[in-house]
């Protein structure tokens, strides 16, 4: 983590958990194991359903609430979608965007996701921009180039003050709900990577400024490991974020000087 360039966000991914009768309850729990958050932001990302639960139960806690998921259309007739637009209504602040899991079973690609990214930042939204690799193409040594190639491609057409809005959550495909994660080593390298690009494109001052997240495996046993790296600047939380003491111990790690 720097500190001085740029925020420390630690964000949960409910995934498709959590009915919305148990978000208060976790909001409660959470709130008495963090009552404040020294250094990072804290988002929580839940299933649509619980969108509303979570903005009132966390109002009283600074406490992010984002989606999952948006399509890239103002309105029209998507059936069973939804858009930035009601996103923003509800009082959502953030929303992940091509994470791997919706790559691989709803076919979303980079352009997809580069679409979903200007949308959201023309609703106000703070897209959490999700790139990673499988691991036959980490075997195949072509991890890096891969990665510049998704972030470039997310980031087509964005502009330097809208970037400032921007997460890059670095997701390694075959750390995802496996129980494997990257070296601390090997997490950083890619962060690094993903700021190099970044600053090909926008410069070194914007590069700074980005929020650069790890979200392969993170949890409450290795998160201070990992976020010591100078290039993580903190995590895309899945498992571990729907357990409050989990989640409470990777924020604290956060906040640890």
């Amino acid at each position: 983590m720097n500190r001085k360039y740029r925020k420390t966000v630690i964000a949960g991914n409910w995934k498709m958990n959590k009915l919305p009768s148990e978000v208060k309850p976790f909001a409660d729990e959470l709130k008495t194991l963090v009552p404040k958050q020294k250094w990072c932001d804290v988002v929580i990302c839940a299933p649509f359903v619980d969108l509303p639960a979570a903005v009132k139960a966390f109002r009283d806690a600074k406490v992010g609430v984002g989606a999952e998921n948006l399509n890239e259309n103002e309105k029209g007739a998507f059936t069973g979608e939804v858009s930035a637009n009601m996103l923003t209504d509800l009082g959502v602040k953030y929303v992940i965007i091509g994470h791997s899991e919706r790559r691989q079973y709803y076919g979303e690609t980079d352009f997809s996701v580069n679409a979903k990214v200007h949308t959201a930042l023309e609703a106000g939204l703070n897209p959490i921009v999700c790139v990673g690799e499988s691991l036959e193409q980490r075997e195949k040594g072509i991890t890096l180039e891969l990665i510049a190639l998704q972030v470039k491609t997310a980031l087509s057409g964005v502009s330097a003050d809208k970037m400032r809005r921007v997460i890059i959550a670095y997701e390694p495909i075959w750390a995802i709900g496996t129980g494997k994660t990257a070296t601390a080593e090997q997490a950083n390298e890619v962060c690094s990577a993903i700021r190099g690009v970044i600053r090909d494109i926008y410069g070194a001052r914007v590069a700074r400024s980005v929020t650069i997240q790890y979200g392969g495996s993170m949890n409450e046993k290795n998160a201070a490991e990992l976020l010591a790296q100078p290039d993580i600047d903190g995590g895309l939380i899945g498992g571990a974020s729907l357990v409050p003491e989990k989640f409470a111990a990777i924020i604290n790690a956060a906040n640890q000087d």
